[in-house]
């Protein structure tokens, strides 16, 4: 019995151990500006660079990313929207159809 609630003190140590080591997901949103003058808000969602959270044009609706393969750059997408940056500036669009939010996005 003793053993049992070791071995649960030890995983709960390790567990909060690796929490703890991950960096904490910022409220603070990059703004970029498209050349469309859309406005996206974005930043890294989970502590990482695996995900990102968007928000477009002062939108509430929050779009939970994630990187995919990319041939330059760094892609992020759900299916149905996309963010590709390349440097310190981006593209976003819609993914099933194409059709181009903005591009040219950057910091104003």
């Amino acid at each position: 019995m003793i053993a049992i609630r070791l071995a649960g003190l030890a995983a709960t140590g390790l567990l909060l151990a690796a929490c703890s080591s991950k960096p904490p997901v910022s409220d603070q949103w990059t703004r970029w500006v498209c050349d469309s003058q859309t406005e996206v808000l974005w930043r890294f969602a989970n502590g990482s660079v695996e995900q990102v959270d968007v928000r477009l044009g002062g939108d509430d609706i929050v779009y939970r990313l994630t990187q995919e393969p990319a041939a330059s750059g760094v892609l992020y997408s759900d299916g149905r929207l996309s963010f590709h940056t390349k440097g310190e500036e981006g593209l976003v669009y819609w993914t099933a159809t194409d059709d181009l939010i903005g591009r040219g996005c950057k910091a104003p």
